[in-house]
């Protein structure tokens, strides 16, 4: 599936200031990352977010705010957004706020080796 050029673009106004966001193409659509974590995305026309454990029932009660099945089964701790629920550029800021909020939350990610590589 593809992702709507015209969401990806809002998204990026928002991040654009932020210090270690990326892009990577992901699930058919596209992700942001923060500091190699993904943490909002766009998905068709939709946005999935990562609001993590304990902001998920919240957000699922929110409108326009569905589970994220995206493998057939729910994945805990994300949602999809429709369009409506973040048609105004505030309420996509709260989106990409709380789930940027989430990740940064994280403990930092392992760093990947090759096979005999050696930490210097």
């Amino acid at each position: 599936m593809a992702y709507d050029e015209q969401v990806a673009e809002r998204v990026r106004e928002i991040v654009r200031s932020r210090v270690g966001i990326t892009e990577r193409k992901m699930f058919g659509g596209l992700a942001f990352m923060s500091d190699g974590r993904m943490f909002i995305g766009v998905l068709g026309n939709r946005l999935m977010a990562r609001v993590g454990p304990r902001e998920y029932a919240d957000a699922l009660s929110q409108p326009h705010v569905l589970e994220m099945d995206f493998t057939g089964k729910s994945m805990k701790g994300y949602v999809f957004i429709e369009p409506d629920g973040f048609e105004s550029d505030r309420a996509l800021q709260c989106w990409i706020d709380l789930s940027h909020r989430f990740a940064a939350s994280l403990p930092p990610k392992p760093v990947r080796r090759l096979p005999g590589e050696q930490a210097r």
